[in-house]
């Protein structure tokens, strides 16, 4: 069985997230969307809250689960077994970043690959720090992330 794991903080998860999670989820048997939980940054949700939100989301996914993880993706890939990691590709600048990473995690853990998907074009401009923003001034999000969540992002801001 092939596991891997598309990690990240998905604070919030948008729609680009969730495309490169269904097209995950068409290429391995299993995938473990690894929702980050790093103390050194001021997230607008808590890891519990991310691993919930998103979890409602993908539902419709047989072979996808949602799990917390603190620490290096080394760790958490030899913890629960995976040997790749997915990565979303927006831009050729993502690429110089993510490669570097991958190099050192292959480094430190020779059993894992990383496996780099590029963002449909629908979603090549999208982050969650531009859904952050646009919410922090009351904008529209509509276009950026599931409505199930907007209420969620809103009453964040609402405080």
């Amino acid at each position: 069985m092939k596991r891997a794991i598309y990690p990240g903080s998905f604070d919030p998860i948008t729609f680009g997230h969730l495309d490169i999670i269904a097209r995950s989820a068409d290429l391995f048997d299993e995938v473990v969307v690894g929702v980050l939980d790093n103390s050194a940054k001021t997230a607008l949700f808590s890891a519990q809250e991310r691993v919930s939100m998103i979890d409602g989301l993908l539902s419709v996914y047989s072979n996808v689960s949602v799990r917390a993880f603190g620490g290096l993706l080394i760790d958490f890939a030899k913890q629960i077994d995976a040997h790749v990691v997915i990565r979303g590709l927006r831009a050729v600048t993502d690429f110089e970043y993510e490669l570097q990473i991958a190099q050192t995690n292959r480094v430190e853990y020779p059993k894992l690959d990383t496996v780099f998907l590029t963002t449909s074009l629908n979603y090549s401009y999208l982050s969650s720090t531009i859904v952050r923003e646009f919410a922090s001034y009351g904008g529209d999000i509509s276009h950026f992330v599931p409505e199930e969540i907007i209420p969620l992002i809103q009453e964040k801001y609402s405080r």
